[in-house]
């Protein structure tokens, strides 16, 4: 070949690139104008969205753009931080495959029954001093029943944390009915927790002793009786980024309030623990779709966000507006202090 043809060969690639590109943006331009006026995306055009390459700077830094900009829009600059407290720890019945505290799976979580008020209350204490606006006991094991003793012991608690904190309280204490989760909400919570994971297809993957009808049954019920719900999964179990898009219009078509992005820590004991990481960026151009799905929604970094590195920052300029602080279950989470420098760092109204 001669060298001009190489040369002619190269400006058409360049030329065909420059085209494409130019095409992607208008797509998410348009798409983001039709949001902002409060119409909603589509599944294929999220899948269009989630295809974007991770090496396509240009249209990623669009992508990140639009999607704080629909963040703007439908929720302004409150950043929410929440914490929690394993309340009871090991022993769960479940075999969700990423999880520490199954009995089916021989890990170094600690083992302990539910905690006391008083420890319940001095934890809480000292994350509303630090700054926390939420406070969730979270309890290990399959669910709780409306007649169980361990539900009567945590609406003892909640009633204790409800008079002597100014703390929002939510609940995490896995499948409920919704006489239990009454219970609950007049006991003082005010939010029900319950992920759904993963994808409905790739749900029987990571779990095989209940379903996950189970978990919206319960996302339902909590709704039902009068809860907000904080709902959302795990990146990194093996699912693709279609199984991921197909999460986020199902916690849509669910209504949730708020949805806790994790990504996976592989457990050193869980059929997971060698579970190869998702990029980063793929992490970030997810957490950007999904605010494209869900406008009006709390995006949650949850745990694992350390994996993200360096790319923290960015997440909260791509649609990431609360956060759950502190420590996570059985993995290490970020301070709240380093969260709220972070928060105020990147012009968000803390309060």
């Amino acid at each position: 070949m001669e060298i001009y043809d190489i040369f002619e060969c190269r400006e058409i690639f360049l030329k065909h690139k420059k085209e494409l590109l130019k095409i992607m943006k208008n797509f998410i331009k348009n798409i983001k104008e039709e949001i902002l006026k409060g119409k909603e995306i589509s599944f294929e055009e999220a899948e269009k969205l989630i295809s974007i390459s991770n090496d396509d700077k240009i249209s990623l830094d669009e992508l990140f753009s639009a999607a704080d900009e629909i963040r703007e829009k439908f929720c302004g600059k409150r950043f929410d931080l929440c914490t929690i407290i394993n309340a009871k720890s090991g022993k769960c019945s479940e075999n969700c495959k990423y999880c520490a505290q199954s009995s089916h799976f021989k890990t170094n979580a600690d083992v302990y029954p539910l905690v006391t008020a008083e420890y319940a209350l001095d934890e809480a204490k000292k994350v509303e001093a630090e700054g926390a606006h939420r406070f969730s006991l979270v309890t290990s094991g399959r669910g709780l029943k409306s007649t169980s003793k361990e539900l009567m012991e945590l609406e003892n608690i909640y009633k204790v944390l409800r008079e002597k904190t100014d703390l929002m309280l939510c609940a995490s204490h896995g499948i409920c009915d919704k006489e239990t989760l009454i219970k609950l909400k007049e006991a003082g919570v005010t939010t029900y927790h319950h992920n759904l994971e993963t994808s409905r297809e790739f749900y029987s993957n990571i779990c095989s002793t209940h379903t996950f009808e189970d978990r919206v049954n319960t996302i339902n019920a909590a709704k039902e009786a009068g809860l907000n719900v904080c709902s959302g999964g795990i990146l990194g179990l093996g699912e693709t980024p279609i199984d991921r898009i197909k999460m986020a219009f199902e916690l849509k078509s669910l209504g949730v309030f708020s949805v806790p992005i994790n990504i996976l820590t592989p457990i050193p004991g869980t059929p997971l623990e060698d579970m190869e990481g998702v990029e980063p960026m793929e992490l970030v151009k997810t957490m950007a779709v999904y605010r494209f799905i869900l406008p009006k929604t709390y995006l949650r970094y949850a745990g694992g966000r350390v994996k993200l590195g360096e790319l923290q920052n960015l997440g909260i300029k791509a649609g990431i507006n609360s956060a759950l602080t502190g420590n996570f279950l059985t993995t290490t989470g970020n301070t709240i202090e380093s969260d709220k420098k972070m928060i105020k760092g990147e012009g968000y109204e803390f309060k």
